[in-house]
């Protein structure tokens, strides 16, 4: 049974997925270029976010692209979900418009911590190439009970996460954890290893998918689901990097 925490992954995505006679299926190489197709079209709105803030240092200047990035990259990624079929259209639309977001955040930070941006970009494409490694030399194996472990921590984050932004609408802010302290830093390294961990669930399940013979189309939603995990994995490594740059200043 395949499981996974992502929620654009999960159990029933591949379900009743088969391409018809004739048709071209989903390939492991297929959805690495189209991964990578969907990486340069993020790092393209980006730089463009990033830009032009870096020409202002007005928050405003940005503002409503970033309003428009984070609303429309909601929806688009919502349609995709219930449209698979249509993911080689919707899936670069979220990529540019997730772009627009990161770019404007990593601006955000590199002007409070000059330097934070290429460390945390550095971070996470070498945590995803060394997790890729490591799962495709057998070092890491998707196992039932490691499956079960990632997605019930992962499941933690998120209703954690979920409370402490219901709290937020209160005035309540829950202590130490949002800090640079030592007990904040190591919140942000435990959820940075559980984002990491959701690759080899992602690696396992686009395997998984290719495997089943799902239609080619799959291949751009395989890639979508991937980059969900990378943008999380991101802004997690940069909240981590912040969090310690704050505490050495």
């Amino acid at each position: 049974m395949m499981r996974t925490a992502n929620p654009v992954l999960t159990d029933s995505t591949f379900q009743g997925m088969r391409a018809a006679a004739g048709e071209e299926t989903m390939t492991i190489q297929g959805t690495v270029n189209k991964s990578i197709a969907l990486l340069l079209l993020l790092l393209l709105s980006a730089a463009w976010t990033w830009r032009l803030f870096s020409a202002t240092h007005d928050p405003a200047s940005i503002s409503v692209w970033l309003l428009v990035g984070a609303i429309g990259g909601f929806i688009v990624a919502i349609i995709t979900v219930f449209k698979k079929a249509w993911s080689p259209v919707l899936a670069p639309a979220y990529a540019l418009l997730e772009g627009l977001v990161l770019g404007g955040i990593s601006s955000f930070f590199e002007v409070q911590y000059p330097g934070i941006v290429i460390q945390a970009v550095g971070l996470t494409f070498g945590t995803l190439f060394g997790l890729l490694m490591a799962y495709k030399s057998g070092l890491i194996r998707a196992t039932e009970n490691f499956k079960l472990g990632v997605v019930a921590a992962t499941g933690g984050i998120a209703l954690f996460y979920l409370v402490s932004m219901v709290l937020g609408f209160f005035g309540i802010r829950i202590p130490y954890i949002h800090e640079s302290g030592l007990i904040g830093i190591g919140f942000s390294l435990f959820v940075v290893v559980v984002a990491a961990l959701n690759l080899v669930l992602d690696f396992d399940f686009i395997e998984q998918g290719a495997a089943s013979g799902a239609p080619s189309y799959m291949e751009w939603y395989g890639a979508f689901g991937l980059m969900v995990t990378l943008i999380w994995l991101y802004l997690e490594i940069l909240r981590l990097l912040s969090k310690m740059r704050s505490r050495r200043d």
